[in-house]
């Protein structure tokens, strides 16, 4: 006879009401790891869609991510002409934020060389970009669709091509532009300010101005070799492709990631006492039942037995049940939430080990029943 099973039965509803609250606990649980997981995979898209080897930034910076950098244009072809290098692009950044159909929309623009490191590795509709001007490709979630017209600045760019996942590590949606038509965008001035840069004597600035230069090595040849070659500038720094991921991480999610990993060990903790404070209501309710159980010569074990496979039960539904329910609604969130099985594995295994930590306080107050609170009134 499980006596777990059958007190289940006789409290169905409060069980089932206790397993939904914990359930929705545990959800939040895991999406907040999802959200974690989604943060690194979008703060990494993009600087993985070059697939380049190596980037070249200005001097004293960390890269176009983490901070600001600004190097001339023409650096590509010092670049190019490194030992070991196979081919190399410009590559410009930006947020831009421009009306359309009523509303606005918050953009990434990557200005890249046609026909060079830098452009989409995957578009899932469309071609690629072919002119030197007014092309676009862009990514699913900025809405945009193919052939639809958006302005830019002082000009209306055509989309031809749309990738899918591409956003910036601040979930913005990227979209891809010639370098030439990313660099107008970025540098050139309305014609007020420019009037009145005219007036001032001032005459126009330089805009062959771009923010890295990505290159691919050629098989077998050391990146780092290729990148300390190219330190030696002293306007110049190198880091390799995975420099840049970890400077990226450090730099952008890592305080996402302790803010989220506090919250997530909070929510464990809150999940812990919640259970806990479950199981001792449902013992003190069932004193006189224990009491008798004792006083016909069932074993601590059995009582022991009876409060652990309650909670093992509570633990287990609620994981499963709210596993299935993030699974149903993560793709609504407005970020991106990366479910693994190994993190749901990993949780489901927290949540036993604090099942049966939690189930201490009943356990504690079943054996402290005396059995003869049985034979009162």
């Amino acid at each position: 006879m499980n006596l777990a099973l059958r007190d289940v039965r006789h409290n169905l509803g409060r069980f089932l009401l206790t397993c939904l609250g914990l359930s929705l606990l545990l959800g939040v649980v895991l999406s907040m790891i999802g959200i974690y997981r989604g943060l690194v995979d979008e703060a990494l898209t993009l600087a993985r869609a070059p697939g380049a080897d190596l980037w070249v930034v200005e001097s004293g910076t960390r890269g176009p991510f983490a901070e600001s950098s600004r190097i001339p244009g023409d650096e590509r072809d010092s670049v190019a002409r490194l030992a070991g290098v196979a081919e190399a692009g410009s590559l410009t950044f930006q947020s831009v934020e421009t009306a359309h159909r009523g509303r606005t929309l918050r953009l990434y623009v990557v200005g890249h060389e046609l026909n060079r490191p830098g452009a989409p590795a995957r578009i899932v509709a469309g071609r690629p970009i072919t002119r030197a001007h007014y092309e676009m490709v862009a990514d699913r979630r900025s809405g945009l669709d193919l052939g639809e017209r958006l302005r830019l600045g002082r000009n209306d760019f055509t989309v031809v091509g749309l990738t899918d996942g591409l956003v910036a590590s601040g979930g913005d949606p990227v979209v891809f532009l010639t370098l030439a038509d990313s660099q107008r965008l970025q540098f050139d001035l309305d014609p007020p300010a420019a009037r009145r840069e005219r007036a001032r004597g001032s005459g126009p600035a330089g805009t062959d101005i771009v923010n890295a230069v990505v290159a691919r090595v050629l098989p077998g040849v050391p990146v780092q070799e290729v990148a300390d070659t190219a330190a030696r500038w002293k306007h110049l720094s190198a880091l390799t492709q995975g420099q840049q991921e970890a400077l990226l991480l450090q730099s952008v999610v890592e305080k996402a990631r302790r803010q989220i990993g506090l919250f997530t060990t909070i929510l464990l903790a809150v999940s812990a006492v919640v259970i806990a404070l479950i199981l001792y209501t449902l013992t003190m309710d069932k004193v006189k039942e224990i009491a008798t159980l004792k006083l016909i010569g069932a074993p601590d074990r059995t009582i022991v037995g009876l409060i652990v496979h309650q909670a093992l039960a509570m633990g287990v539904i609620g994981w499963s049940v709210g596993t299935v329910l993030i699974l149903l609604v993560k793709d609504h969130f407005p970020r991106r939430v990366v479910l693994t099985p190994e993190d749901a594995l990993m949780l489901g295994a927290a949540v036993l080990i604090i099942c049966v930590a939690a189930s201490g306080l009943g356990v504690r107050l079943a054996l402290k029943v005396d059995p003869a609170t049985a034979l009162g009134g």
